[in-house]
């Protein structure tokens, strides 16, 4: 994966109704530890790491790069989004496409966060980038992320199998969603 491209990127803070998308901060790192070692957060994703691990490699500051949001809730972070450019997808229709990802605390489950969240990034992305699609994978056993993929107004491209599971790929484009 590489980045979108240091020509878009900060943006500006992006406020929604309830949410603030927004450049890490010294202030994340506990939430990040938080989000990267919960086997909740990771049940399709390989697993979560240790704590202990993260704790010892994780910087005072998270890592800043184009494409990565903090999901800020009242003044805390409660999930991350990520856009970055999917140059080594194993998928030929992903190859060279922004790819979105996303993770969000378990206590921020169930109240249309990742939903809000993620369609402020893409706005955001169709302004930046301006007529690029966006493709999302994740496992079709991943009801939750399935039914916030659908709702984003992704449509699938494929299924495959990788990484011992059923993979989904669905594309998203500004032309489309405008529609």
């Amino acid at each position: 994966m590489e980045d979108l491209g240091s020509g878009v990127w900060p943006p500006e803070p992006i406020r929604t109704g309830r949410l603030v998308l927004r450049e890490p901060e010294g202030r994340d790192r506990a939430a990040f530890v938080e989000l990267l070692a919960s086997p909740e957060v990771h049940t399709y994703l390989g697993g979560p790491r240790p704590r202990d691990e993260l704790e010892r490699e994780l910087s005072g500051v998270p890592e800043r790069w184009p494409g990565s949001f903090v999901v800020d809730l009242d003044g805390s972070m409660i999930g991350q989004i990520l856009l970055r450019r999917a140059t080594g997808h194993r998928r030929p229709a992903a190859a060279g496409k922004a790819d979105l990802g996303y993770l969000f605390l378990p206590r921020a489950w169930g109240f249309g966060y990742a939903a809000e969240a993620c369609a402020a990034a893409l706005g955001w992305f169709a302004g930046a980038l301006p007529g690029e699609p966006v493709v999302l994978t994740t496992q079709s056993a991943n009801v939750a992320s399935m039914r916030l993929a659908a709702k984003l107004g992704f449509t699938e491209v494929e299924r495959f199998e990788a990484w011992g599971a059923e993979q989904w790929l669905g594309m998203w484009s500004p032309v489309t969603a405008s529609r």
